[in-house]
């Protein structure tokens, strides 16, 4: 028997075309980076807007309570100058001219004083802190001498600290060191022990070294201690400084303040301390607002809301 092929027709099997997904095109990534940077510079505008309206406030409440208190204790004029005192004085009286080149030419130079502290004394714990999160031996032969530097009333070591130094501008930078010290190294060497022990772990593993764990994760995790360090130290340089113009310098706000004292050059008393008071708090207020900027990049803070 003769075999027949039976011939079956050939099925045309439709092809779906499967839609391919388009790489954004630059305008739409240039938009999408516009849109960011508009929500974060929103954001940076909310917390800017807050934090006026905060210092204002507060600014109000600090002028209500100083008038309240002179009026409740009945302070003589003559002795207690309430706000509108100061600010003629500064502004409105024929020597106004006059009092703010004395008060600024001061300023100048107790912050200039205080800054040099600041900057010893922070770099000074910031490089304690890592050789103590490094080795052990060295915390436990160094702390205690920190440890003294801050249980030493500062008032009784400036007079040995001019024996060493002399009387010149030294001085107040040595003493702005050592108020800033302590603390700065304490929040410091706190924020570096608080990394993950995981991810060091996971460095170690892939041969990493101790000083590499200390780059790439210690010293990130540390930024919120290290801007606490900063803010405490703000106002502690500031003392520093004032206390060795004082004591030793002969310039600055420190000893301005203690002339006008003896004599009874109230007005200028009232005026250096509220500049100086000023000038503080903007300049905690600054240090604060770095930190929210740059901890909100880093992805470690959420006080600025985009």
């Amino acid at each position: 028997m003769n075999a027949q092929t039976t011939a079956h027709p050939t099925t045309a099997v439709p092809t779906t075309a499967v839609p391919m997904t388009a790489a954004p095109s630059t305008a739409a990534r240039a938009a999408v980076l516009t849109k960011s940077s508009g929500a974060q510079a929103r954001g940076i505008g909310a917390y800017v807007a807050r934090a006026l309206a905060t210092g204002l406030l507060t600014l109000v409440l600090v002028l209500a309570a100083w008038q309240g208190l002179i009026l409740v204790l009945g302070i003589s004029p003559f002795i207690a100058k309430g706000p509108l005192d100061v600010v003629n004085w500064l502004f409105t009286v024929p020597d106004a001219a006059e009092n703010r080149a004395l008060i600024l030419t001061n300023l100048g130079v107790t912050l200039t004083d205080a800054f040099l502290g600041f900057v010893a004394g922070l770099l000074l714990a910031l490089v304690l802190a890592t050789l103590f999160t490094l080795s052990k031996g060295i915390e436990h032969a160094l702390m205690p001498i920190a440890l003294l530097l801050r249980s030493v009333p500062l008032v009784a070591f400036v007079p040995v600290l001019i024996l060493i130094t002399g009387r010149g501008p030294s001085i107040a930078v040595v003493t702005g060191a050592i108020v800033v010290l302590f603390p700065a190294l304490v929040n410091i060497a706190f924020g570096l022990r608080s990394a993950s022990p995981q991810v060091s772990d996971v460095i170690a593993v892939y041969g990493g070294t101790p000083f590499t764990a200390l780059r790439k994760v210690a010293l990130p995790s540390s930024l919120p201690s290290f801007f606490a360090a900063i803010k405490i130290s703000i106002p502690g340089a500031i003392t520093g400084a004032l206390l060795a113009e004082w004591l030793a310098t002969g310039q600055g706000l420190g000893y301005g303040i203690v002339v006008a004292v003896s004599q009874v050059k109230n007005f200028e008393v009232w005026s250096s301390v509220v500049v100086i008071t000023i000038v503080s708090m903007v300049l905690y207020g600054v240090a604060q607002f770095a930190e929210n900027l740059v901890l909100r990049r880093m992805g470690m803070d959420q006080s600025v809301s985009t």
